[in-house]
Formats: structure tokens, C-alpha cells, sequence
């Protein structure tokens, strides 16, 4: 298949896109496999088993919660948020679920989703199996799926040619101008006279017109300036035993000005004069950290191309439409194609699953992407974009993902605000080049791969490392 932009950039809810996202849509996916084969309703009941960092981090990342939603037939993108938590606990106290809706039966979560930290599927760190059994206990169906970060879900199917695919690695050839490497991409900007979100542009034109690519861009960045509103907004601590205090309100406070002017919100209060000139980066992390605070708290985020690297891009994308004179709809829009040229050319060569290559392949990815985008809105030429993306990536090889406690928090949110500023910086250092650089967008990419490979699993969002085991002894 061809990847689309919005395959990349897709609405879902925290507090993670492989962790929450992916086994939403896979749970609905096996309950839509179980109505299109007629065999809905003979359903008695139906397992779910999660393994290796599903496993051993589900719970924190709401994996469970998942999973029941998915199963009745909610979709991360347009599921109510606000009524979650009443639906988990009304499932609880009866143990009842409809299946899509249409198949009742009995579910309890202590009984039918089970945690296998310790066991994992052969193809991927982030793999589930799904059972449906009939009044009889015999066996309806039983499917296994992988989500392999973003959001982005494969089963364990047996292609034409007898393998399986570990990673997925997309099909661009349908596109009127594929690539599959940085070089190419370099290539056909210089053959055809295009940036880089005009060669993006083109590509997305085999799915839809051009007014069509700008609203649903503007969409996706109607929905990232909704998160951090809620995330400035929003008071007290997040879910789960750290007791993390939200910080992006007091923040917001403090930089807009006390008291808040009346019906300001973190797009339209007035900035004030920069006597400190270093005052923009706390508004940079102020929309990181509003953004990653929303998405700890199960709210409505976008992956780019994370939960967990959720709010850099738009962070950075804030920061240009705040602090850059002649920021309109257009250079958005530019930004968010440009971002996703990036993200594609990691998705196919590397991964964004944490779990698969540690938290470079997550912020890393992020910050490659925001810094590439925002070099090219800034008037950078393909090459000096090419070169922020890449120093984006280099100072993040090697970072380890180790949440701890299994949840989304720490050192999740305040690591995408630092990487915020990082894709600032990487930006600007690609501007007063000249696009010409020793370590390419496509080696960094395949050391990024390699590192993830060589990398203990233990940091390898597993809880079983790093933060997550040393800040207990402190």
C-alpha cells in the first residue's frame, strides 16, 4: 500500500498510539472480521492476550481500556473521551459487552485480557491475539495482530510469497512521484522544480483534490490547537500513582499575563514584550507540555507520528504561527506535508514503535520531522531541509524508552518539550548552511535503526529500565 499524510498525522486519544490506538483498531478489526464472516452471532465470549511491551506496559498505557472500546465498535478518532471512563466502569460492575453493539455477552477484564510482560509474538514487540469461542467454549476465530507504532496496525497474515512482514514498508509506486530514500526525495525536488511538500502535494493528489488536502490538513491542525487550549486549561494531576501536576496552566498564566485576559486562549492571548529573549522557548514548551499533559490524561490528540512524540510538531508548529511574521493556512499547511515526506522515509526504512527501537524512533522521529518542516516554512531550499531533519535525528540516537511506572509522564512530557526546542534549534543551524553536510538523512536513519536493533530490550518501553526502575530507589 501507498502511506498517505494522513495515514501519518491520524486524530486518536492518549495516552499512546501504539499502546492505545493500535489495539483499539485491531479489537475493532477482529470484531468487524467476526460480523463480515456471519459468525457475530454465535459469540459467547472472547480473549484478549497482550504480549512483550503490550504486556508489560498495557495497563498504564490503557491498553485494556482499549481493547473494550475497540471491541464495541468505537474508533479512537471519533470516540467520546468524555464518556470513557463511566462506559470501563460500568463494564465492570456488570461485566456485560456488546459486541460492535449488536452482540451481548458476558466480559470481565480481570478474566478475558491478560498480560504477558515477559512472552512476544515473533514478528513485533507490540503484538495481541484475539479468541471468540461460542456458547460451547469451542473456537470461533482466533486472529493475531500487530501494532507497530503510530497507530498503525498489521495482522499476522501469510503473504503471496510465503513470508511475513515485520515492518511496514509501503508500496509507493502507485504514486505519481515515489520515493524511498532522502536521495530520491532530493532528486525529484531538482528534476521537477518542487519543495518538498509540493512533491507530498503531488502524491496526495492520487487520493484527493487539492481542496480537499488543505481542509484535512487544516483539520489535523484545527485539532493540535484544540489539545493544547484543553491542556492549558485543564488543572490538578494526571491519572495513575506519580501524582504528576499538570504545569501547562499555571504556565499559560504566567506567560499571558495574570489575570488570563478574558476569553484568551493559548493561540489568541497577547504575547507579551520579550524582554527575556529567550521567552519564546517557553512558549514552545508550554505547547509541548500542554499537549503531552492531554495525552496522559486519555485526551484527544494527534499522532505525529506518536502519542508518546505527540506534541513537538505542534510545539513547533505553534511557534510559527505565533512568532514568524507572514505565518498563514499555506506555510501550515506546507509544515504538515513536509513533516510527513520526513516521517514517511523513517516509517519504511526504520519504525516509529517505541517499543521496537526505544524512544529515538518516537521523539527522535518528532523532532526530525518538526525541524525539517519548520526549516522548509522558514524559506529553507530541499537540501537545508533535509539537513535540519538529519540533525534532528543525530543528537537523539540512542534515547532509551523507559516510562516509568508504564505510563505516558515521566520523562515523557517534559522530553517533548526539550525536543521542541532541539527541532528549533536544528532548524536554524540548517538555515545558515548551505545544505551540504558529512552524515545524510538516509545514514542517520539506518543508524537509527541499527541502534534500536542493538538496543537491550529492557529500554525498549518495557518499564524494566533506565528511569523506570532507578527513579524507585531515589
Amino acid at each position: 500500500m501507498a502511506v498517505s499524510v494522513f495515514d501519518l498525522f491520524k486524530v486518536g486519544i492518549g495516552p499512546s498510539s501504539s499502546h492505545t490506538v493500535g489495539p483499539m483498531r485491531a479489537a475493532r478489526l477482529f470484531a468487524l472480521q467476526l460480523q463480515a464472516s456471519g459468525k457475530l452471532k454465535r459469540v459467547a465470549r472472547v480473549e484478549c492476550a497482550l504480549y512483550g511491551s503490550l504486556g508489560a506496559t498495557g495497563k498504564g498505557h490503557g491498553s485494556d481500556r482499549a481493547v473494550i472500546l475497540g471491541l464495541q465498535g468505537d474508533l479512537p478518532d471519533t470516540v467520546d473521551v468524555d464518556s470513557i471512563g463511566g462506559r470501563i466502569a460500568a463494564l465492570q460492575a456488570t461485566h456485560r459487552l456488546g459486541l460492535l453493539g449488536l452482540q451481548p455477552l458476558n466480559f470481565d477484564p480481570a478474566r478475558d485480557i491478560t498480560f504477558f510482560a515477559l512472552r512476544q509474538l515473533p514478528l513485533h514487540a507490540n503484538g495481541m491475539q484475539f479468541s471468540a469461542f461460542d456458547a460451547t467454549g469451542a473456537v470461533l476465530d482466533q486472529r493475531i495482530y500487530y501494532s507497530v507504532g503510530g497507530g498503525f496496525v498489521v495482522s499476522d497474515e501469510v503473504a503471496a510469497d510465503g513470508e511475513r512482514q515485520k515492518r511496514v514498508a509501503p508500496d509507493t509506486t502507485v504514486l505519481p512521484l515515489p520515493f524511498h530514500s532522502a536521495v530520491e526525495l532530493l532528486a525529484l525536488t531538482r528534476t521537477h522544480g518542487l519543495s518538498i511538500a509540493a512533491v507530498m502535494r503531488r502524491n496526495e493528489r492520487h487520493w484527493r483534490a487539492d481542496a480537499d488536502i488543505d481542509r484535512e490538513l487544516l483539520r489535523i491542525w484545527q485539532v493540535m490547537q484544540a489539545c493544547v487550549a484543553r491542556g492549558c486549561a485543564t488543572e490538578g494531576e494526571l491519572p495513575g500513582w506519580l501524582h504528576v501536576r499538570r504545569r501547562a496552566p499555571q504556565l499559560y498564566r504566567t506567560l499571558a499575563g495574570s489575570p488570563v485576559p478574558s476569553g484568551a486562549t493559548a493561540l489568541t492571548a497577547p504575547l507579551q514584550p520579550l524582554h527575556d529573549p529567550l521567552q519564546a522557548i517557553d512558549w514552545v514548551n508550554l505547547y509541548a507540555l500542554a499537549v503531552n499533559e492531554e495525552n496522559a490524561a486519555g485526551g484527544r490528540v494527534v499522532t505525529a507520528p506518536t502519542n508518546g512524540a505527540a506534541g513537538i510538531i505542534p510545539a513547533v508548529l505553534h511557534y510559527y504561527t505565533r512568532f514568524v511574521p507572514g505565518a498563514n493556512d499555506a506555510g501550515v499547511a506546507d509544515f504538515l506535508l513536509t513533516a510527513g515526506a520526513i516521517g514517511l522515509l523513517y516509517k519504511e526504512n526504520a519504525s516509529i514503535s517505541g517499543a521496537e527501537v526505544g524512544c529515538q524512533g518516537e521523539v527522535g522521529v518528532a523532532c526530525s520531522m518538526a525541524a525539517g518542516a519548520l526549516c522548509a516554512v522558514l524559506g529553507g531550499t530541499p537540501e537545508q531541509v533535509e539537513n535540519a531533519a538529519e540533525i534532528g535525528m543525530e543528537h537523539h540516537l540512542g534515547l532509551t524508552c523507559d516510562p516509568v511506572g508504564g505510563l505516558v509522564q515521566v520523562p515523557c512530557i517534559e522530553r517533548n518539550a526539550i525536543a521542541s526546542v532541539q527541532a528549533l534549534n536544528a532548524a536554524r543551524m540548517a538555515l545558515h548552511g548551505d545544505g551540504r553536510h558529512i552524515v545524510s538523512l538516509d545514514q542517520v536513519i539506518k543508524t537509527m535503526r541499527d541502534t534500536g536493533a542493538d538496543m537491550q530490550t529492557k529500554y525498549k518501553e518495557t518499564a524494566r529500565g533506565g528511569l523506570a526502575v532507578n527513579i524507585i530507589e531515589c
